[in-house]
């Protein structure tokens, strides 16, 4: 039908007295509209020479539909072309070209020319303030965004809902969630944008339990919530684990036929990958007919494999990208040199790490952090430390950290008390760095030092983060620190786990002390190490779930290796799938294996 139309749209916008000015100047922006919604490039491009031949490109409101045209496909430059050979720019027009910069990721260019159309005298209105704050949101602009806000104030546009709904969503992507919040609260009127902005902002700053309550709100006030509010909650469930709310949002998506949204579809394999669910993120993925339109998708299905130890399946998913004609861009390279990190393929990791220049992606700190743990796991510890002098940016915490945690791992405290020192001369790092730094040394038996490094913790008021394991039960989370009785359960919990260790000590296991990292006598040691968190939590979960259901538990830290050798133990003796979450990685336990091949 639509050849049809613009077959007999050409032949009339020929011939000039078939029809009057007027008739072709609404022929063709209907014509102009049917093919910016059916993304036609090729029509478009000739219809826009038509336009010129017939001289309409003087008329702002057909410049305003061809500069919307570029835009939704995806050339801004073209919209920007058309919008400078445009003679009257109205309102309209220097609206058209700012959103389209916006929306194409080209903020500065929205926010110059934002910044024209403000000198020139036009007024900004209620559709070009929000491609404004779009901009600044992009660019993490706190000052730039407060500036366009100021200016909304001004212009009395504060408590109109689109601009006061951009103006939240800004605030929140700059960090700044008590501003979004107080225009939030101060909006006479609120939409779907300003709810999504205040929930996207809560979860971004990890406020969960807040980002989920205003979503509760939101559905109690009726709100037709859409799929960027879902993708939000959605990812706070996986950040938090909670697969049966996730479950449950994956359900109402569907009834609301959200679950095809290529957005919605990446958080549902981000949330049940964080929540051990490889199978179903592996669904939804398949399920997804237009996942070869969106890179985010393929991304998350890929780290998603990486997290898991599916390494086959990461080198599987990225040639079919590949057949696909999707180009990868520096996250995918990301998940591919994590999954190498994590299966000690070395040469494997060089290859990817050597092939982002061939897709012009230039590597980052952060791949240069993957490269770095990649070799120092498979212990070339020096071959790591000259790619870090070879680096044409100044080395980051994350990556002497990479270097640390392969000194740590092969026991080379030289080497990480000089990658130790580098850290420090950054400035303020994290307490993990110097934890990092006092684990080495107190794994070496260097203890005096160990301890002064805590003092430097100390001294700067930074406590160790408390190591945490929970484990999830219909609506409740039940969560263990180290030798923790607090449970109304323990003394079921504890009489298991001193069944489960008998059990495990007939099989073979030998408790491995070097993991008790402080200066203590060995019956002492062995005390601290065998009510670990994650242990208790497996007890708990075998309490509880009498049937064959995997046990799922997750950590704030890292697994250590004595709890990684008894947690192997148990998986046989009990004859349970149990998967770890640590905070670095996924474990899946059956039969006394894991997952990660013992390269924890």
């Amino acid at each position: 039908m639509e050849e049809l139309m613009l077959t007999i749209s050409q032949q009339s916008l020929q011939d000039r007295t078939q029809f009057n000015f007027e008739q072709n100047h609404r022929n063709v922006s209907n014509l102009l509209l049917s093919l910016t919604r059916s993304r036609r490039l090729i029509k478009g491009l000739q219809l826009h020479a038509h336009i010129i031949k017939l001289g309409f490109q003087i008329i702002p409101l057909i410049s305003h539909y061809l500069i919307n045209f570029y835009s939704k496909t995806q050339l801004p430059i073209h919209s920007l072309r058309v919008f400078e050979e445009t003679y009257i720019k109205s309102s309209t027009t220097w609206s058209s070209l700012i959103s389209s910069f916006a929306q194409n990721e080209l903020p500065v260019l929205a926010l110059e020319y934002f910044k024209k159309m403000v000198h020139h005298g036009v007024r900004p209105d209620d559709h070009i303030f929000p491609s404004a704050t779009k901009a600044s949101a992009i660019l993490s602009s706190y000052d730039v965004g407060q500036s366009v806000h100021c200016l909304a104030l001004k212009t009395g546009y504060d408590f109109d809902v689109f601009v006061g709904s951009s103006v939240v969503d800004m605030y929140a992507k700059c960090g700044k969630i008590e501003d979004a919040r107080k225009v939030f609260d101060e909006m006479p009127m609120r939409n779907v944008v300003s709810w999504s902005g205040m929930i996207y902002g809560y979860s971004q700053l990890g406020e969960n339990e807040e980002a989920l309550w205003l979503f509760k709100q939101a559905l109690f006030a009726k709100l037709e919530v859409n799929d960027f509010t879902f993708t939000s909650v959605i990812r706070v469930c996986g950040s938090t684990t909670l697969l049966g709310l996730g479950k449950s949002l994956h359900g109402l998506c569907s009834k609301l036929s959200y679950a095809s949204s290529i957005f919605v579809g990446s958080s549902l394999i981000s949330m049940y990958s964080k929540c051990g669910v490889i199978e179903l993120a592996y669904r939804v993925f398949d399920e997804t007919s237009i996942r070869n339109l969106n890179l985010g998708m393929w991304n998350a299905m890929l780290m998603a494999c990486a997290q898991h130890s599916h390494t086959n399946k990461v080198f599987d998913l990225f040639k079919e990208m590949e057949r696909n004609g999707m180009k990868p861009n520096f996250i995918t390279f990301l998940g591919i040199l994590y999954a190498c990190s994590h299966s000690g393929l070395v040469e494997e990791g060089k290859f990817y790490f050597n092939l982002m220049k061939q897709y012009g992606i230039e590597p980052g700190d952060q791949h240069y952090a993957s490269m770095v743990d990649i070799l120092g796991r498979a212990n070339k510890l020096y071959e790591a430390l000259t790619i870090i002098q070879e680096m044409p940016m100044q080395p980051t915490e994350c990556v002497w950290g990479a270097l640390l945690t392969g000194c740590r791992l092969h026991g080379d405290t030289e080497l990480a008390a000089y990658a130790a020192d580098k850290v420090f001369e950054l400035g303020i790092v994290s307490s993990g760095m110097h934890v990092s730094l006092s684990n080495a040394y107190a794994a070496a038996g260097r203890y005096e030092d160990a301890a002064r490094t805590r003092k430097m913790l100390r001294d700067i008021g930074v406590k160790k983060e408390t190591g945490l394991s929970w484990v999830e039960e219909g609506n409740i989370v039940h969560t263990f620190a180290a030798g923790d009785t607090r449970h109304v359960k323990s003394k079921e919990i504890y009489d298991k786990l001193k069944e489960l260790e008998d059990e495990i000590v007939k099989a073979g296991y030998v408790a491995d002390t070097r993991y008790v990292l402080r200066e203590v006598g060995d019956e002492e040691k062995n005390n601290a190490i065998r009510y670990h968190s994650e242990r208790l939590a497996i007890a708990f979960a075998l309490i509880t779930f009498r049937d064959e259901r995997p046990i799922r538990i997750m950590k704030n830290l890292r697994i250590c290796g004595d709890c990684h050798t008894a947690i192997k133990f148990m998986s046989k003796c009990c004859g349970r799938v149990i998967i770890v979450r640590d905070n670095n990685r996924f474990h899946r336990f059956e039969d006394g294996k894991c997952s990660c091949c013992d390269y924890w």
